[in-house]
């Protein structure tokens, strides 16, 4: 009978591994052979910004456990970077059914979801961190996770956080955070060109949507209007950034302005897009994760959360309005008007100078 390695890195089980397909090996003198040093599962379904921000655990585990193989369950797998995975699975009946009757060194699950917490209720692993299902609710699934699960129940807990969120996501799997990077394809090797960017100026874009959930956080329509129309009059390339809802947004704001929009497109090609760009300018929404995953200069508007949350890694600086945000976290404002009409443009582009030339 054919010998095999069950724990080697490589092997797959339902098809051959990539060391038999390109060299022919077989398990009982294959050189490529690896030993698993741990398995670990990482279950963080959420929002894409919440997925892409979640990777730096990667790095970490990687350098803590060569050889290790994570596998990561998710609602979005082409977020993820593929060649730094093992194994990437959407979240579905066919993926919860194998992680129920598999075992692993470490299991995390980083989401308040009740699926997600009731799936690491049921994995088999001899760690468990993050959130768990406990009297029909996520809870904690020891101590370490108390601090993020508490600013998640009380605002005034919140206001009161000091960490980043990959601090506390660290901390709550009992690692330490070092200003790890996130991690992001940028999808070069897909053949997408720009042939409409002018490459002899620094290229600036504007993502000009937040997504519907908080509206509040969404920077009036003139004012980007008349940020693009000052970047361009000081030489810079302006594009327009945003995804189908903000097609129409972004097309009036190209003819008050003058700026560069070239569509919306799939994921993959935004991504691209982005990558394109030396600096961007967005509120708080999956476009400056994507802008963060791909180490790009950010100045970030921010009103509703708490900027302590986030890491620009050096990279930018955060901007927020002149007046106070009464509305911590609320999608609507309690005032009636966003206080986002405090954020005056000048002080947008005073940020953007001070960035650019970084």
């Amino acid at each position: 009978m054919e010998f095999y390695h069950s724990d080697c890195l490589y092997l797959k089980g339902d098809v051959p591994c990539n060391p038999h397909k390109e060299h022919g090996y077989h398990c009982g003198d294959c050189p490529s052979y690896t030993k698993i040093s741990k398995r670990i599962l990482i279950i963080k379904l959420g929002a894409i910004g919440d997925v892409i921000r979640t990777t730096p655990l990667i790095s970490t585990y990687k350098s803590l456990y060569p050889n290790c193989k994570i596998t990561w369950l998710t609602h979005t797998p082409a977020i993820l970077p593929a060649g730094k995975i093992d194994e990437i699975l959407k979240f579905d009946y066919a993926s919860a059914l194998y992680l129920q009757h598999a075992e692993f060194d470490i299991a995390i699950n980083l989401d308040k979801e009740k699926e997600a917490s009731a799936l690491l209720l049921t994995v088999k692993a001899k760690e468990k961190y993050g959130y768990i299902l406990k009297d029909n609710i996520s809870q904690p699934a020891n101590p370490l996770a108390n601090h993020k699960y508490h600013t998640g129940l009380f605002d005034d807990v919140s206001q009161a956080n000091t960490l980043n969120y990959c601090q506390e996501i660290f901390a709550m799997c009992n690692l330490e955070y070092n200003g790890e990077l996130y991690q992001l394809d940028n999808h070069a090797d897909k053949g997408y060109t720009w042939p409409q960017l002018d490459r002899n100026k620094q290229i600036i874009g504007l993502n000009t949507g937040c997504g519907d959930r908080w509206t509040t956080r969404l920077w009036p329509l003139h004012y980007f209007a008349e940020l693009a129309k000052t970047l361009i009059a000081k030489g810079h390339e302006v594009i327009l950034l945003g995804g189908e809802q903000e097609d129409a947004r972004n097309k009036e704001i190209a003819q008050l302005s003058g700026a560069k929009y070239l569509g919306f497109f799939p994921l993959p090609q935004f991504i691209n897009l982005i990558d394109q760009c030396d600096m961007v300018v967005t509120q708080v929404t999956m476009g400056m994760h994507l802008t963060l995953g791909l180490h790009k200069k950010i100045v970030l508007m921010n009103n509703i959360f708490n900027p302590n949350e986030f890491d620009l890694f050096g990279k930018g600086e955060i901007v927020m309005p002149d007046k106070k945000c009464e509305c911590f976290y609320r999608g609507k404002c309690k005032l009636g008007e966003s206080c986002m009409k405090d954020l005056p443009v000048d002080k947008v582009l005073n940020a953007v100078e001070r960035v650019i030339s970084i």
